[in-house]
């Protein structure tokens, strides 16, 4: 019985049948679909721990799928994608991506790549009974929620985790490699630029009013959790 079950959609059949082929040889199973409103219909009826996603679909495109589905899921996304401008990567990591290949690509790199999320993944929903607190700021990392006074604050695993290590490290000042290290793994094929995108999707989430911290962009290095400044 296979132990992760990732979801492929991609308009192409070769596509699915080579990574299909190297996923199965990692014990992984695979749900295939073909269009982005299929991915939304399949996850209600068939939760996958990971999804490998093509931003150019027919019908409805990786980008609008990415944003419906972190309104209420966590899932882990990997983009797939022909385009491999600056800006297009960008935009999918803010939009809640976690990983991001351009076409074409090793099948087997990209099944490497799935291996290191989903272990990453089991490792965050281990319960750990601790109380993060920070000014007005709370985290419960026994159920991973934020608060911030009285009021819970709507934030995927990856922000939490985000938040708690500027939280364990707060007043000092943290570069991009060390925070991506923490959060994403000291393996994690990615780059720095999902530090930032997270940070700013956090950033959208946390008041400004009322409250005696923020994060800081320290020019050149990366950020501070620290009071108001």
């Amino acid at each position: 019985m296979n132990k992760y079950t990732v979801m492929i959609c991609d308009d192409k059949e070769a596509v699915h049948e080579s990574l299909t082929r190297f996923l199965n040889e990692d014990g992984i199973g695979v749900i295939s679909v073909f269009d982005g409103e299929a991915v939304l219909t399949e996850i209600e009826r068939n939760p996958v721990d990971l999804i490998i996603l093509d931003i150019m679909l027919p019908h409805m495109n990786g980008m609008e799928v990415c944003r419906t589905i972190r309104k209420d899921n966590d899932v882990p996304i990997i983009f797939l994608s022909a385009r491999s401008e600056e800006i297009d990567r960008i935009v999918g990591l803010e939009l809640g991506g976690d990983d991001y290949v351009t076409k074409p690509f090793s099948p087997r790199e990209v099944s490497i790549r799935v291996k290191k999320i989903l272990s990453r993944t089991v490792s965050v929903q281990q319960p750990i009974r601790q109380l993060l607190q920070y000014a007005e700021l709370s985290i419960d990392l026994d159920t991973m929620e934020v608060f911030v006074g009285e009021e819970k604050l709507d934030m995927t695993a990856k922000e939490v985790n985000m938040l708690s290590y500027l939280v364990r490290n707060s007043q000092k000042v943290l570069n991009r490699e060390q925070i991506l290290k923490a959060v994403w793994g000291y393996d994690y094929y990615g780059d720095t630029r999902a530090v930032d995108a997270v940070v700013k999707r956090i950033r959208k989430k946390l008041p400004t009013e009322n409250v005696h911290f923020s994060i800081q962009s320290i020019y050149g290095v990366g950020y501070r959790l620290g009071g108001m400044a």
